[in-house]
């Protein structure tokens, strides 16, 4: 009997890049690693494999960037042997529902799409075309971010700007749909679909922070919009601002676009408020002795508070809230002050269960049901580009 088939997940952000190989859907994958990228010069690749190999190593920019040099790395790598298809997290398919097999027409569409995620479409293609260029007859899928919030409707999907815009593809779209998919998928295994199917909150909470309203197992809203730089505030981005402060800080500091651009993206949010540091890991470790650090948890926590309640009158109510991502499956501190207050809404959480990490973290009595599962969008991916492959190959997408 033949292996299953080995699937290469690539996950690509605005300053690392996340990798992993799979035969077939087997946790843990065969290779896993992340090329974090430390500065403009130099990134540091870490690794590890499912028999106990890991390692790091340092990766020095060259001309033509650092693309070439992990692709080089992972040639070299037996896991990678045997690959049957890669899959990219694509961070914005503008109207696209589902995930796609690449062909040189969507790559000229995501091309033509690249001002939307400056920060990351760019690179995203540049991976694609690398293995596309490399090995020209293997298969890959192109994994939407925004496809998870493809029923979001008005009033949910406009932005109160005039109307000719619109068809120009500026509305809400909503991000970290493979983060979603995965954990609702997780969400039926765990406690069924019943549950997965009512009213649920799922909040990812890490670098980049948001939160999602699925009923009936669809996005009914979702806190970012046109950009994932909207919601929540987030380690670096600022979350939902005031438009006026464009005009501002263009008057009083002769700010420019590509200046404000970087503002929001890069050093504002946990980093902005604290001048200290974005890991909220730290922060919570000095707050008892600098203000400005207990101030950055302090707006981190309540402005997820606001969105739990603004998202529950969404639904019309809660049955399940969700934690997940670094911050929301590790700290207990935070979600402890997320949830407190929100007692009116039927959430009661258990101390210890809390802090313990538990799946469960509500009380027995508790009227909502709060659940920290870990994500997985590497795995997502995996998935997504399976089915899709499945599909093309004649056989029923399961």
């Amino acid at each position: 009997m033949s292996d299953p088939p080995r699937v290469m997940a690539i996950n690509a952000g605005s300053s690392s890049i996340k990798f992993a190989v799979y035969q077939g859907h087997a946790i843990p994958p065969l290779l896993r690693g992340n090329l974090d990228q430390v500065n403009p010069a130099r990134a540091v690749l870490s690794w590890q494999t499912s028999d106990g190999e890991s390692g790091d190593r340092e990766m020095q920019m060259s001309d033509d960037g650092l693309t070439p040099h992990l692709l080089d790395w992972l040639d070299q790598r037996p896991e990678s042997a045997r690959v049957a298809g890669i899959g990219h997290r694509i961070v914005h398919g503008m109207t696209r529902t589902a995930p796609a097999r690449v062909t040189p027409e969507l790559i000229e569409e995501l091309r033509g799409t690249s001002s939307y995620a400056p920060d990351h479409l760019p690179r995203e293609i540049e991976l694609v075309e690398a293995f596309r260029t490399r090995s020209p007859g293997l298969p890959q899928v192109a994994c939407f971010d925004t496809a998870f919030h493809r029923d979001l409707r008005p009033p949910a999907s406009l932005l109160p700007i005039p109307r000719r815009y619109a068809a120009k593809g500026v509305r809400r779209y909503g991000f970290h749909g493979l983060s979603y998919a995965y954990v609702l998928e997780e969400l039926a295994r765990v406690a069924g679909r019943d549950a997965s199917g009512g009213r649920v909150i799922l909040a990812h909470l890490g670098n980049g922070a948001s939160m999602t309203a699925v009923y009936g197992g669809r996005s009914i809203d979702t806190t970012m919009a046109f950009t994932p730089v909207a919601g929540l505030v987030m380690s670096t981005r600022t979350g939902d601002l005031d438009p006026g402060l464009v005009s501002f800080l263009a008057r009083t500091e002769q700010m420019t676009v590509a200046q404000f651009h970087r503002m929001v993206n890069h050093e504002s949010g946990l980093i902005g408020i604290s001048e200290i540091s974005s890991d909220m890991r730290e922060l919570l470790a000095i707050e008892t002795r600098d203000n400005r650090a207990a101030e950055a948890v302090s707006l981190f926590c309540y402005q997820a508070k606001k969105w739990i309640g603004a998202l529950a009158a969404a639904l019309g109510g809660l049955e399940t809230l969700v934690f997940s991502a670094g911050i929301g499956e590790r700290s207990a501190p935070v979600r402890a002050r997320i949830c407190e207050g929100l007692g009116f809404l039927g959430i009661e959480l258990h101390k210890t269960r809390n802090i313990a990490n538990a799946a469960v973290i509500s009380t027995d009595a508790s009227r909502v049901t709060v659940r920290v599962i870990p994500t997985n969008e590497e795995l997502m991916i995996a998935r997504l580009t399976s089915r899709v492959l499945a599909i093309d190959d004649g056989e029923k997408d399961g």
